[in-house]
C-alpha cells in the first residue's frame, strides 16, 4: 500500500517507533489561550493509543 501524502506530512516515527504528530488546538483563535498554552504547543506530541493503529496504515512501511 503507498504511504498517504498528507499523513507522511504530519507524523513522524521515532528511531524507536513510536509516532510524534502536532498537538491538537493550536493553529488559530490564539487570542483567547495563555502564552503557557501555546508554548506547550509548539511541541510536538505522542499519538493517543486509540489512533496509532490508523497512523502506522496511513505511513506503510510494514511496521
Amino acid at each position: 500500500m503507498k504511504t498517504h501524502s498528507g499523513a507522511k506530512k504530519r507524523f513522524k516515527r521515532t528511531a524507536s517507533g513510536k509516532l510524534r504528530g502536532r498537538r491538537a488546538y493550536s493553529s488559530h483563535i490564539l487570542e483567547k489561550k495563555s502564552p503557557k498554552r501555546k508554548r506547550k504547543m509548539a511541541r510536538p506530541v505522542e499519538i493517543k493509543k486509540a489512533d496509532r493503529p490508523r497512523v502506522r496504515k496511513l505511513l506503510g512501511g510494514g511496521r
